[in-house]
């Protein structure tokens, strides 16, 4: 999603504008979405929630299934809309992200300077007249902001479960086209592990907070089917249109007009002199 992510500054751009839109090309190829602990009680109702290795962290990440091969995204149509009542907060945030800083703790407000988002024209100034961040700005501060409080707990979330061995592999075929495809790794939330908690360690659980993400997560499991249906309608719908297209009869190319000659003008027939009368002579 991200192309050309640099610090939001002044200097760079004074003069840029932020372009409010609904329109969602710009992640028409994202099968995943990262999510935050407290969106999986809304994503739920519509993503599958599974959890993908983090390696340069040595964990997990849960994210939401929106389609079931790169670049795909189910729910994002042929004119950007989006279709679906949630949009992950991820999708939401761009084209701005938060970097960590130089000092410790600190963090950046970038902006992706390739997105079509940003504008020179349109949309809402990031900078006053004086140079000051705009409301713009103050908003999105605020909003990452929120965000990365809610990504400490996530990764607090991810931990509990790694060290608990609550995650197992889920290894799925489905057959969304005319092939059959293997959905692999992603990993789930181990029910029946779960169920085998001790009083104590599901109490611990509790008071943590983490009950409504676990329940969430194995509740939206199903909604695997919905992008298999999904995907088998975008797949009919694009054979129709191929097939329309290939019983359409080809335009006839127009005969050039055959021009008559036009008929000369009839010329009228000069009078014919009349005979001067001469007199008689005697």
């Amino acid at each position: 999603m991200f192309e050309q992510i640099v610090p939001v500054a002044l200097e760079r751009h004074r003069h840029k504008k932020v372009r409010n839109t609904t329109q969602f090309d710009y992640a028409a190829g994202f099968h995943i979405a990262y999510v935050t602990v407290h969106e999986f009680a809304r994503a739920a109702a519509t993503y599958p929630i599974v959890f993908l290795e983090d390696k340069p962290n040595d964990g997990f990440r849960p994210v939401v299934l929106m389609g079931l091969q790169p670049g795909e995204n189910l729910f994002v149509d042929a004119d950007g809309a989006w279709n679906a009542s949630y949009i992950p907060a991820m999708i939401r945030r761009y084209p701005f992200a938060l970097s960590k800083g130089v000092e410790e703790n600190r963090f950046v407000v970038c902006v992706d300077e390739a997105s079509t988002l940003l504008s020179d024209t349109e949309g809402a100034p990031m900078f006053d007249e004086k140079g000051e961040p705009t409301q713009v700005i103050e908003n999105v501060k605020r909003y990452l902001s929120e965000l990365q409080q809610m990504d400490m707990l996530t990764q607090q979330f991810s931990r509990f479960l790694l060290s608990n061995n609550l995650l197992t592999p889920l290894n799925m075929r489905v057959n969304a086209t005319a092939q059959a495809r293997n959905i692999t790794g992603c990993y789930v939330i181990n029910e029946e592990r779960l169920n085998a908690f001790s009083d104590t360690l599901f109490l611990e659980v509790r008071a943590k907070g983490f009950l409504p993400a676990m329940y969430a997560h194995l509740m939206s499991l199903p909604q695997i089917e919905r992008l298999v249906q999904l995907s088998k309608a975008k797949t009919s719908a694009a054979a129709a249109t191929a097939t329309a297209a290939e019983a359409a009869p080809a335009a006839e190319p127009a005969s050039p007009e055959t021009v008559e000659p036009a008929a000369p003008e009839a010329v009228p027939a000069k009078p014919a002199a009349r005979k001067r009368r001469s007199d008689a002579s005697s």
